[in-house]
């Protein structure tokens, strides 16, 4: 079974809509600068607002942070009960035993590399995550980007890498496509934003077509 998380939440309505479409993670994007950035009083009353609707089976909620303090993510850890972090940017092991909840890490998939190197660092990689406690997150890079690049790479890569490890899969990832990738890769989770967006805001019948197209797959 592949779960799935619906990232970029800064609508209540939208928060309910991907629960009762069965999505397994929340996404809160508290990098600042960015585009889909909440600020962490709005989140609080969401979250908030949020756990008085849904009473029960909740997804977990993950807050996203790059190069920011411990003490500023602790903090809005605290104040929004977040159960994961996911760190997108350059923390290291040290810092993530200081943040006090579960670590999602993002780890960036180069696309200049031939496919055998590619493998071995990827492996290398989810090897030393893994062996951290934390949750790997695949995503393609992207200069320049914090964060999600909505852009695809070759999900061949990673046949059967799932066989050994627990992963999450990102990147451009819509309704149309993530049934291949689930095929294809094999992942733990998906995490999509831009594929469920309209004119760079979250609409509601794309949550639903995505949680269906994953859902499909899962029966």
């Amino acid at each position: 079974m592949t779960f799935f998380k619906i990232c970029g939440i800064k609508d209540l309505n939208n928060a309910i809509i991907a629960t009762q479409s069965g999505a397994a993670f929340l996404g809160f994007v508290f990098v600042p600068g960015v585009r889909r950035n909440i600020p962490i009083d709005q989140a609080e009353t969401l979250i908030s607002d949020y756990k008085k609707d849904i009473l029960s089976g909740s997804p977990s909620l993950v807050g996203l942070f790059a190069n920011q303090t411990v003490e500023d993510v602790n903090e809005i850890v605290s104040r929004c009960e977040l159960d994961y972090v996911q760190l997108c940017g350059d923390e290291d092991l040290d810092y993530w035993s200081d943040i006090k909840a579960r670590i999602i890490k993002q780890i960036k998939v180069p696309t200049n590399l031939n496919d055998n190197e590619l493998i071995d660092l990827l492996n290398l990689s989810l090897d030393k995550t893994v062996k951290s406690g934390a949750i790997p997150l695949l995503d393609r890079f992207e200069e320049g980007k914090l964060g999600g690049t909505g852009k695809v790479f070759d999900w061949n890569i990673l046949k059967g890498i799932s066989e050994k490890y627990d992963f999450m899969l990102a990147g451009g990832l819509t309704a149309d496509n993530v049934s291949e990738a689930i095929r294809i890769a094999a992942p733990w989770a998906v995490d999509v934003s831009s594929g469920v967006e309209r004119n760079g805001d979250k609409d509601e019948s794309l949550i639903v077509k995505f949680a269906q197209s994953v859902n499909d797959i899962n029966k």
